[in-house]
Protein backbone atom coordinates (compact mmCIF):
# COMPACT_ATOMS: atom_id res chain seq x y z
CA UNK A 1 0.00 0.00 0.00
CA UNK A 2 3.12 2.17 1.01
CA UNK A 3 4.98 1.55 -1.83
CA UNK A 4 1.44 2.29 -4.22
CA UNK A 5 1.34 5.58 -2.73
CA UNK A 6 4.86 6.65 -3.17
CA UNK A 7 4.30 5.37 -6.83
CA UNK A 8 1.30 7.79 -7.53
CA UNK A 9 2.81 10.84 -5.85
CA UNK A 10 5.50 10.62 -7.75
CA UNK A 11 3.96 10.15 -11.15
CA UNK A 12 1.96 13.15 -9.91
CA UNK A 13 4.70 15.28 -9.27
CA UNK A 14 5.78 14.28 -12.87
CA UNK A 15 3.21 15.23 -14.57
CA UNK A 16 2.77 18.71 -12.83
CA UNK A 17 6.27 19.49 -13.56
CA UNK A 18 5.72 18.67 -17.06
CA UNK A 19 2.93 20.81 -17.60
CA UNK A 20 4.39 23.82 -16.02
CA UNK A 21 7.14 24.44 -18.49
CA UNK A 22 4.75 25.20 -21.05
CA UNK A 23 3.61 27.88 -19.06
CA UNK A 24 4.41 31.75 -19.65
CA UNK A 25 2.86 34.97 -18.07
CA UNK A 26 0.04 36.66 -19.25
CA UNK A 27 2.60 39.95 -19.54
CA UNK A 28 4.36 37.49 -23.18
CA UNK A 29 2.83 38.92 -25.86
CA UNK A 30 3.69 39.53 -29.98
CA UNK A 31 5.39 43.18 -30.66
CA UNK A 32 5.00 43.93 -34.12
CA UNK A 33 7.45 46.22 -33.74
CA UNK A 34 10.03 43.82 -32.49
CA UNK A 35 8.73 41.12 -35.23
CA UNK A 36 9.25 44.01 -38.09
CA UNK A 37 12.67 44.49 -36.79
CA UNK A 38 13.47 41.42 -36.14
CA UNK A 39 13.18 40.38 -40.03
CA UNK A 40 14.67 43.42 -41.29
CA UNK A 41 17.67 42.53 -39.44
CA UNK A 42 17.39 39.01 -40.92
CA UNK A 43 17.22 40.31 -44.16
CA UNK A 44 20.34 42.29 -44.07
CA UNK A 45 22.08 39.34 -42.68
CA UNK A 46 21.24 37.00 -46.06
CA UNK A 47 22.12 38.97 -48.19
CA UNK A 48 25.51 40.13 -46.78
CA UNK A 49 28.43 39.48 -49.48
CA UNK A 50 30.55 37.50 -46.92
CA UNK A 51 30.87 33.65 -47.55
CA UNK A 52 32.38 31.38 -45.64
CA UNK A 53 34.91 28.79 -46.76
CA UNK A 54 34.70 25.38 -45.03
CA UNK A 55 36.95 24.11 -42.84
CA UNK A 56 39.53 21.86 -44.52
CA UNK A 57 38.69 18.05 -43.75
CA UNK A 58 41.08 16.74 -40.84
CA UNK A 59 44.35 14.56 -42.00
CA UNK A 60 43.77 10.91 -40.33
CA UNK A 61 46.64 9.25 -39.48
CA UNK A 62 47.57 5.61 -39.34
CA UNK A 63 47.23 3.37 -37.10
CA UNK A 64 49.87 1.50 -35.82
CA UNK A 65 49.60 -2.77 -35.85
CA UNK A 66 50.97 -4.83 -33.10
CA UNK A 67 53.20 -7.37 -34.98
CA UNK A 68 52.32 -11.13 -33.64
CA UNK A 69 54.99 -13.02 -32.18
CA UNK A 70 55.86 -16.34 -33.73
CA UNK A 71 55.91 -19.23 -30.99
Amino acid sequence: MNRRFVIGIALTALCGSSTLAYARPPTVMNSPGYDRRLQESRSQLGSSPTVAEPAPAPVAKPKQVKKKRSN
